[in-house]
């Protein structure tokens, strides 16, 4: 791919899709080569250049998504063309469409068939599930069978995910030969051979997706304060939200004033829920008090840490509460544009969250004046496409700017350069759903549940070996015993993964950990997004490893060696000591240690420091190749 426009030309089809997200070539120049397009004398001296060219930018990964979600894969025509739109030199589109897995610049079928390989449900038999599935759908199906990362689906795992490209609802505008299929998407979960393969044939006949609440086993309880709703209210109708005290922590922030919320969300002592536990009314204090406009607020629904799914629950069970916190986050902050950066395997959370946006937009919600407040502020969605490093926020930023996903260096920190060079509060959808019931019981009940270092209720995502897997809500403080007793723990329990894969194991005689980021770290573990992983003896723990480094091989950026390099040392060190246990492993668990310390001491981000951690864990506090 050169750094200059070629002579692809690309199809009816894909211009179709290109110009539904643009809207029409403002020029000739925007033409493919060879276009028969005349160029008038207004064209001689038109140019778009500069800073019109760079905000624009911005509308390349929507732009791929057009293309990729109207054919199937990006042709260099395609892309080409985009390029041109946009004033993007190709070689550097390319970079970013080869970036994301859930893109391809190589033919393939309009159908893709996404079959999760991660730890839960590899644990659940995806493997056999993969090697079934392959057999029936050959060569001539029209389906290409992709073995993917976790789908965020590991309450029914094995999980399957069906996209097929086409015209329609977001790929672009309806085609007029009927021949074409339109644009659809299925869930399977969880996935049997019959099942998976119907749906891969016919997406549009495949069995509807449970309701959220269904992954909630404590959903219509009492006492409940994050999950409250969930399986109580239509998470379509922004009525019924309001009837359940839907947007009455807007008013009470409208009354606080700006100050005001920052200095309640501090008091309660309020921490991020992705894993970091930065005290978020100290990161909305700094981004607000920038002299630098304007400010923006980015909520990080790219939930990729395999084992997680609690945003997914919280965006397709409650999607009103999520657009809610993002206004209050927002008017807080001093933001007027918010971005939702939603994972691209969440087909179900976008249609639903692009319907709360849109009731929010038509009840004055959102908008020019929220409330009739005098404060403007509105929400954009932007579908991932596949890459755990964007769950990094710097790298997030990236991707919705129109580059590859990579982290940036810091300082400086994104409270003062994030999005767009501005100030920026960037939050997960957990944190920003914890700030309704912080202003609506205040600050200091709030701060009351839990412990005095970890406030407030904790989301925990319960899969693998249990009888009930699902999203539990408990006070910070409640022990691993007790969230596993709540979800069915197994009587030949073998271990517990906390954390996700950038987590660690602990021993299944270790249930008295207490459930806080201080009680996690001085058990020398951690908490992480709140990953809970159950591991039963009939699991075996060597495939289990080996999975987690390949993930992390296959995730890896690349932009620093530590991780480039260490994530695949890692992994074949791994696959050497797979069938070995004491001296016969012992000289490649040295070297995974070795490679372990660089990858953590070096690494430019969270991905290669925290690579080497299940694999440590297992080794030392499980006896793992003993």
């Amino acid at each position: 791919m050169d750094l200059h426009f070629g002579d692809s030309k690309p199809t009816d089809e894909e211009r179709e899709a290109v110009d539904a997200l643009l809207g029409p070539p403002g020029s000739a120049w925007e033409a493919p080569f060879g276009d028969s397009t005349v160029r008038s004398d207004a064209d001689l001296r038109w140019a778009r250049g500069g800073r019109a060219a760079r905000e624009r930018r911005d509308l390349l990964l929507p732009g791929l998504h057009a293309v990729n979600d109207r054919v199937g894969w990006i042709s260099d025509g395609a892309l080409d063309y985009l390029c041109r739109r946009l004033t993007v030199p190709p070689a550097e589109a390319y970079g970013v469409a080869t970036f994301y897995s859930m893109f391809s610049v190589k033919p393939r079928p309009a159908t893709v068939l996404h079959v999760c390989t991660d730890v839960a449900c590899a644990a659940a038999g995806s493997a056999e599930l993969c090697a079934v599935v392959e057999g029936r759908l050959g060569l001539g199906s029209g389906v290409s069978v992709e073995r993917s990362p976790c789908l965020g689906l590991c309450e029914r795992a094995p999980a399957a995910l069906v996209v097929r490209a086409g015209s329609g609802a977001g790929a672009g505008a309806p085609h007029e030969r009927g021949a074409e299929k339109p644009y659809a998407t299925a869930v399977i979960a969880p996935a049997t051979p019959e099942a998976t393969v119907l749906a891969a044939s016919a997406p549009e006949a495949a069995e509807p997706e449970p309701p959220a609440s269904l992954a909630v086993p404590q959903a219509g309880q009492p006492g409940l304060t994050l999950l409250r709703r969930i399986g109580v209210v239509d998470p379509a109708s922004l009525d019924d939200y309001r009837s359940h005290g839907g947007y009455a922590a807007l008013r009470r922030a409208f009354t606080l004033g700006p100050a005001g919320v920052i200095r309640e969300v501090t008091d309660a002592g309020l921490v991020g829920r992705g894993g970091a536990a930065f005290p978020t009314g100290v990161k909305w204090k700094a981004t607000a008090s920038q002299p630098d406009h304007p400010h923006y607020l980015v909520c990080n629904a790219d939930e990729s840490e395999p084992g997680t799914f609690k945003d997914r629950v919280l965006m397709e069970g409650d999607p009103y509460s999520l657009i809610e916190a993002m206004t209050i986050a927002g008017y807080a902050v001093g933001a007027h544009k918010g971005y939702l950066y939603l994972r691209g395997e969440y087909p179900r959370a976008l249609g639903l969250l692009s319907n709360a946006i849109g009731q929010a937009r038509a009840r004055g919600l959102l908008g020019d004046d929220v409330l009739g407040q005098g404060y403007a502020f509105d929400i954009e969605i932007r579908r991932g496409a596949g890459a755990y490093i964007c769950g990094e926020e710097t790298a997030l930023f990236n991707s919705i700017e129109g580059y590859r996903g990579e982290p940036r260096s810091k300082p400086p920190f994104p409270v003062e350069k994030g999005l767009f060079g501005k100030p920026t509060a960037e939050n997960n959808v957990e944190t920003l759903v914890n700030v309704l019931p912080i202003l609506t019981m205040g600050a200091e009940a709030y701060a009351a549940i839990g412990t005095e270092k970890s406030t407030g209720p904790k989301l925990f995502c319960v899969s693998g070996s249990v009888e009930r897997p699902g999203i539990y809500e408990l006070p910070f403080g409640a022990t691993l015993g007790e969230l596993l007793d709540l979800a069915g723990k197994p009587e030949n329990l073998r271990a517990v993964l906390l954390g996700g894969a950038a987590g660690g194991f602990v021993r299944a005689d270790e249930m008295d950990i207490p459930l806080t980021f201080e009680g996690t770290r001085a058990a020398g573990t951690t908490l992480g997004s709140g990953v809970v992983l159950a591991v039963d003896d009939t699991v075996p723990l060597p495939r289990i490893l080996l999975r987690i480094a390949e993930f992390f091989r296959d995730e890896s950026c690349g932009q620093c060696v530590p991780c480039r390099v260490g994530t695949v040392r890692q992994e074949e060190a791994l696959h050497r000591i797979a069938e070995r246990t004491g001296a016969a492993a012992a000289g490649d668990i040295a070297l995974l240690r070795e490679v372990g310390r660089a990858m953590r001491d070096a690494s430019i981000c969270g991905l290669g420091q925290t690579a080497w951690n299940a694999v440590e864990s297992a080794i030392d506090r499980l006896g793992a190749y003993e």
